[in-house]
Parts: structure tokens; C-alpha cells; sequence
């Protein structure tokens, strides 16, 4: 029997329990507009829909007391979504400064065509390259060219372009 905490295997085999698909990734951000910027017209990103919780309904989802939050909902060529959200409240939040390393911190990985040409666009944003394109050379992902791109808010993404798109 695995133990995993308080937990075993069995226990949780019972449950039946399975993860059907992901639906999105949040991303908690300063400013739900520049961001929306962003990711529609550098990315091109699809907007779904925009909402606006608080209450009672905002602090249950997120156990956060007094939570008020602005979103917008994104749809990424192939379907992915990603879930931009500016809380209005409570007004003591905090401004993580995480890098990639720290325990905590998360990323995006997205698929392009040229990534010469997304770091030319993203370069004409708020976003900057975290390093250089570097080319992989082992594993599943051999022959990719991947980079991390980040924003002001210290949000992460990974850009990856396929060997067989490279010129």
C-alpha cells in the first residue's frame, strides 16, 4: 500500500475519482486590461467571456474573505484557456516577486510556428525574454526551441516551436 500524507492508495482508489481534462489555467494579474492586451493582441488569444464575482460566491471559491474579482477568459488556438483575473479586493494583497525556481512559481507552455517571430512581437510589449532561444537535445522534447518569456507581474510563459517548423 502507497502512503501518500494521511491518505493511502486504496483509500483513494475507492473514491473513484479521475480527472476527465484541464479547462484552464488562472493567472492573477495587476491589471486586467494591459493583460487582456496582451494575451488578445500579441497572442492571439480568443476573448470568451468576462465576469465579475464578490460576495459570498467569491469568497467561497477562493477562501479568500471579502474577495472581489474582475475576469476574462481566453481561448488559445487549440482550444486551451486561460483565465486572467485582477482582484479589486481585499486591498491587502501582495505582489509576488517569484522567479521561475521558487517553489510556488507556475508557467504556461504554448506551441508556435516561429518563435523568432513571437520574441519580435512580444518584444514590442511590456513582455521581455527571460533568456535566449536555447534548442533541446534530449528527451521527448528533443529538437524544440523553447524560451521563458515574462510580464511586469512576473508571469511566466514558455514558448516552444516544433524541430519539423524550424527553418
Amino acid at each position: 500500500m502507497l502512503d501518500v500524507g494521511r491518505w493511502t492508495l486504496d483509500v483513494l482508489c475507492a473514491m473513484a475519482f479521475r480527472i476527465i481534462s484541464a479547462d484552464h489555467t488562472g493567472i492573477t494579474v495587476s491589471n486586467l486590461e494591459r493583460s487582456l492586451a496582451f494575451w488578445r493582441n500579441v497572442l492571439g488569444f480568443e476573448l470568451s467571456h468576462t465576469a465579475h464575482q464578490k460576495g459570498e460566491l467569491a469568497k467561497e471559491i477562493t477562501g479568500i474573505e471579502g474577495a472581489e474579482i474582475k475576469l476574462a477568459v481566453l481561448k488559445a488556438p487549440g482550444g486551451h484557456k486561460v483565465e486572467l483575473l485582477q482582484y479589486l479586493a481585499p486591498m491587502d494583497r501582495k505582489r509576488a516577486n517569484v522567479r521561475p525556481c521558487d517553489v510556488g512559481s507556475v508557467h504556461v507552455a504554448l506551441l508556435v510556428e516561429d518563435l523568432d517571430a513571437a520574441l519580435e512581437r512580444i518584444a514590442r510589449s511590456d513582455w521581455k525574454a527571460a533568456g535566449k532561444p536555447q534548442r533541446l537535445t534530449k528527451g521527448p522534447n528533443a529538437g524544440k526551441r523553447v524560451v521563458y518569456v515574462r510580464d511586469s507581474d512576473g508571469t511566466t510563459i514558455e514558448l516552444m516551436q516544433q524541430a519539423s517548423q524550424q527553418r
